[in-house]
């Protein structure tokens, strides 16, 4: 079959495709396209979203929706609600062509071995497109990651990557687009590896890099991303003491917010609402706080920049915290598309102001820069919703290029993701996908334990008796060594229980009794679907060294056998070889 690359009918030549597998110097070729990919889509994304601020706000061209200060009431209220009524309109439309949902770049790498739809990709870009650009609480960074991972994921597919090459491929888009938005390869890079591959090896330094640093440079071709944040001061020990402190709220804020969106969104699917009216009242409500302060619209990248580089009173600084929380959780608890980690950024700034001011008010002697209590805010905010400590502190560096306060960054975000973890136990992607049913919790390959299903291991040639057959019959059909359990089934073919054999030929039993009489595990079997860890705890549920495999619960035909053994042993040997694989990256 031949393999195609973005457009159809191209075709990429044999010889090629065996030279990039053979070396890993191709890999880092391709990563690089990736960088000038994510790039071109991280510039051409912004573009489209300030192209929409104008359109629909009246505003001059390139002006940040979320760094004005006075919008027209009517236009706040009126977007963001027809915005959301379109755009839940157009979900709904879509769900008729396209069943499911999208694969974004964490569940791919962690489920999927890096596999990713362009279309879905390109779906999820163009929504956050449209959700940011008529003002909902939503930031950018997801479409980035999305439509940068998907398109590096077609190339790797197209080349016929390996496994572990193709992720890799998959985390050099998310690095590039993250890298080339916020003006920070170090960040970029950092978040490619903690968020999206999951972990750091030598061999994927190279690709990740190299994509992060080309997706940057495109991007400053033609403008210098920037925060708008800088600080310059002597941390000393208090500082780091204050930055601990600023760790725990910001963990309890960031667990707060997550949850706060899933009950939004439980509390939209009890009202039973079609998805144009969720929408449209998420977006009504979020015009109404825009009228308040128009910072809380769309991705608060223009807000960072008015809330550090002006000196805000204190209560304009509470208000448009509250505010844009309130925002961001009725956004995409109502169903628009988008991300956290703008949003994050512009609360933790927001919210590291207001504990330096509380502790001027109760130390007043205590020398304190609000400045650097904004970035060390936003970097312990940020990763306790986003995740990715080293991610946040490069981000910090790389933004103020101040190394020691960097080091107070670092504790705060240390403290803030250990909280997290051990209270939550989540980040807000993964969060995400435990109340959709999934158990993953990082972008750690583990599809391939999803691969090694009972239906994969169990042998077919299984031997089956009648409920009915009487012990004398069942003696003669299955002598003592020819095997230890046979599976009993009753006269409909339905599974009944195991005979063990052994305890059959026992003479105190009587030879007219029925097998029904010494059946064990009535209730415990296996389905072809189940995982091998979930067969491994069935079998210790159960106590037994075999199971029998049924088609459903409802009919409960046999098609199959498992032995505890040899399910121990095949992911044993699953587990021998992805091990020798990251021995072999190291």
């Amino acid at each position: 079959m031949a393999t195609t690359f973005f457009l159809p009918h191209v075709e990429i030549p044999r010889r090629l495709r065996a030279l990039v597998r053979a070396r890993e110097t191709s890999l880092v070729v391709l990563a690089s396209v990736v960088g000038v990919v994510s790039g071109v889509v991280v510039l051409a994304m912004g573009a489209v979203v300030n192209g929409l601020h104008a359109l629909f706000f009246n505003l001059p061209y390139g002006t940040r929706l979320s760094s004005v200060t006075e919008l027209d009431w009517h236009l706040a209220l009126a977007v963001p609600c027809l915005g959301g009524l379109l755009f839940g309109f157009g979900t709904q439309v879509l769900a008729r062509w396209r069943s499911g949902r999208e694969v974004d770049p964490i569940e791919a790498n962690a489920l999927h071995g890096g596999r990713m739809s362009v279309i879905g990709s390109l779906i999820v870009a163009a929504q956050t497109l449209w959700s940011s650009g008529v003002g909902a609480s939503v930031g950018l960074e997801a479409g980035y990651t999305q439509l940068s991972s998907g398109l590096a994921s077609r190339l790797g597919r197209a080349f016929r990557l390996r496994r572990r090459d193709l992720r890799t491929l998959v985390g050099c888009g998310a690095a590039a687009g993250i890298a080339a938005a916020f003006g920070a390869p170090l960040g970029g890079a950092f978040y490619g590896f903690e968020l999206v591959i999951g972990s750091y090896s030598v061999a994927s330094l190279a690709p990740v890099g190299a994509a992060a640093v080309i997706g940057y440079l495109v991007v400053a071709q033609f403008e210098r991303p920037d925060l708008g944040i800088a600080a310059s001061t002597e941390v000393g020990t208090p500082d780091l003491l204050i930055a601990a402190l600023i760790g725990v709220l910001a963990a309890a804020f960031g667990i707060t917010i997550m949850r706060c969106v899933g009950y939004c969104e439980a509390m939209f699917t009890r009202l039973r609402l079609p998805p144009s009216l969720r929408c449209a009242i998420g977006g009504l409500f979020v015009g109404v706080l825009a009228i308040v302060t128009p910072q809380v619209m769309s991705t608060g990248h223009g807000a960072l920049h008015l809330a550090s580089m002006l000196a805000l009173p204190l209560g304009s600084i509470a208000l448009i915290f509250v505010l844009k929380a309130a925002a961001s959780v009725a956004s995409l608890g109502s169903g628009f598309r988008g991300g956290l980690f703008f949003a994050s950024l512009l609360l933790g700034a927001l919210g590291g102001q207001l504990v330096c001011a509380g502790l001027g008010m109760v130390f007043p002697s205590l020398p304190l820069n609000p400045q650097a209590y904004a970035i060390i805010g936003m970097g312990a905010l940020s990763v306790s919703i986003i995740g990715g400590p080293l991610t946040m502190t490069f981000i910090a560096l790389e933004s103020t290029g101040d190394l020691w306060l960097t080091a107070a960054v670092l504790v705060a975000v240390i403290i803030s993701a250990q909280v997290t973890r051990e209270v939550f136990g989540y980040s807000f992607a993964t969060w995400r996908f435990h109340l959709r049913g999934e158990t993953i919790r990082s972008a750690a390959d583990v599809g391939w334990i999803r691969d090694l299903t009972v239906g994969r291991m169990m042998r077919r040639d299984v031997q089956t008796v009648p409920v009915d057959t009487y012990v004398s019959d069942f003696r003669e059909a299955f002598p003592l060594g020819s095997t230890s359990q046979v599976v009993s089934v009753d006269e409909d073919g339905r599974y009944a229980g195991v005979v063990v054999v052994a305890e059959a030929h026992a003479k105190e039993l009587d030879d007219s009794l029925p097998l029904r009489e010494i059946l064990h595990h009535r209730d415990d079997f296996l389905l072809p679907e189940m995982t091998v860890q979930h067969a491994v705890a069935v079998f210790d549920r159960a106590e037994s060294e075999a199971l029998p495999v049924l088609d459903s619960n409802t009919t409960r035909r046999v098609i199959g056998l498992l032995t505890e053994a040899h399910a121990l042993r095949r992911y044993t040997e699953e587990s021998e070889l992805h091990r020798r694989e990251l021995l072999v990256d190291a």
